[in-house]
């Protein structure tokens, strides 16, 4: 069953690395298994190296966010680090010293943490986002400012 799971999953969005020690029930490798590391790194999109661990019990929330086109976000920052992969649609995040990232369709994306920042859909069809975020119980994922206007 975890196989047939793994399988989906990596077939689907192509990020769960532990595939390539996904085994059949005969415990050799699953076959049609495929493993595509996306992303491995130390620091947000925007260059700034991520924080060190929290100290106590971690929390993992896994959040999929779906934007229509023309669709901004206001200005928030995250307190936790967070990233994701989006699979269809293009993400241009922006932060508040005008710096922007686009994300593509496929591609991976290490957000800022405790920086502020918004997001724009500019493309043509809607975005679709799957966020994991590294927390622990309480924490807020996202802090908005709308006291910041959009452009």
């Amino acid at each position: 069953m975890l196989a047939a799971i793994l399988v989906v999953i990596c077939g689907t969005v192509g990020v769960v690395t532990a595939c390539n020690d996904a085994k059949a029930q005969d415990g050799e490798p699953a076959a049609g298994v495929k493993s595509t590391e996306l992303i491995r790194t130390d620091k947000s999109w925007d260059g700034v190296e991520l924080p060190d661990y929290f100290e106590g019990r971690p929390e993992l929330v896994a959040v999929k966010y779906e934007f229509p086109a023309g669709q901004k976000l206001g200005w928030h920052h995250h307190p936790v680090m967070n990233y994701g992969i989006l699979v269809q649609g293009e993400l241009t995040i922006i932060g508040q010293d005008g710096k922007e990232k686009t994300v593509h369709e496929g591609e991976a994306v290490v957000e800022m943490v405790n920086t502020i920042h918004h997001g724009e859909n500019r493309g043509d069809k809607p975005v679709i986002l799957y966020m994991f975020y590294l927390s622990k119980e309480g924490e807020q994922l996202a802090v908005q400012h709308p006291e910041i206007p959009l452009d």
